[in-house]
């Protein structure tokens, strides 16, 4: 770690101030144990559906910060965050929502970590389904170990702890495999929408990137040249721009990743900081 990017530290949407320290203090100081609470904290909307919740429970999936999900979540219930809650009492959230907690708690215990976006190739055979993960510096072992703190107990994988290469990619290892023909990009976007090619993986790659500076935005949010490119008004120079957003990514230099972000077609504006 250097001082341009010190993944031990909270960005603007992991700081969790105003937290109630008494709701955090049990939290334990294994980096898998914290992520572990993770999936009693927050529900997926579509698993929401049923919980007949009133409406604007559903704007909880708008929620940038995690100090506001806290918030509304020790409103619903002020146990402790390592106490299990029912699903109606969890923060309505996506899979980005699972990895920011994780990666603020982690930060909070001290340990580099830091989110990606990118895709997961093991929710659907040959697909690569738009998702969010943690990732943690193992000291001992002198690598970043992806977490999926979503599906932690679940039977999806035996290992979700410890993500193997190839189960899930980042947008820009995406990117990189595309450029190669490694990958049928038709077959990497989002669940249960249109929502797939190309596009997908170039709007994954820039979110990344942000979620590297410790900007970890909503999956849906557009900035810079993401909308025209989603609408294929980009051309080759753009495609080189995210070439060199993969490789960047890839190389892992916290001072090429903090200068590259700093490109007006790629850092997150303010307005998207500054709820």
């Amino acid at each position: 770690m250097t001082a341009v990017l010190d993944y031990t530290s909270a960005g603007p949407f992991t700081r969790i101030d105003g937290v109630d320290p008494l709701a955090l203090e049990s939290l334990s100081t294994d980096p898998v144990k914290i992520c572990r609470v993770v999936p009693y904290l927050v529900v997926q909307p579509t698993d929401a559906q049923s919980l007949n919740l009133p409406a604007d429970r559903f704007d909880e999936n708008q929620i940038r910060p995690a100090s506001v999900l806290l918030q509304r979540l020790l409103a619903l219930d002020p146990a402790p965050v390592t106490s299990a809650r029912e699903p109606d009492n969890r923060v309505v959230g996506t899979c980005r929502h699972f990895a920011v907690l994780s990666c603020a708690f982690l930060r909070y215990r001290g340990f580099a970590a830091r989110v990606r976006c990118g895709f997961a190739t093991y929710f659907q055979p040959g697909q690569g389904v738009d998702h969010w993960i943690t990732e943690y510096w193992d000291d001992a072992g002198k690598r970043w170990i992806r977490i999926d703190s979503e599906i932690l107990g679940q039977n999806v994988l035996p290992h979700a702890h410890d993500l193997q290469p190839g189960e899930f990619l980042s947008g820009g290892e995406a990117w990189l495999a595309y450029r190669r023909g490694e990958i049928d990009a038709s077959q990497f976007g989002v669940y249960g929408t249109e929502n797939w090619g190309p596009a997908e993986i170039r709007g994954n790659a820039v979110k990344d990137l942000a979620a590297m500076n410790k900007v970890e935005t909503l999956p849906w949010d557009e900035w810079g040249r993401m909308t025209d490119a989603y609408d294929g008004k980009t051309g080759a120079d753009y495609d080189l721009l995210l070439d060199d957003v993969a490789a960047v990514c890839a190389a892992d230099d916290p001072v090429a990743v903090r200068a590259l972000y700093e490109h007006d077609d790629l850092r997150v504006p303010d307005k998207l900081i500054r709820f």
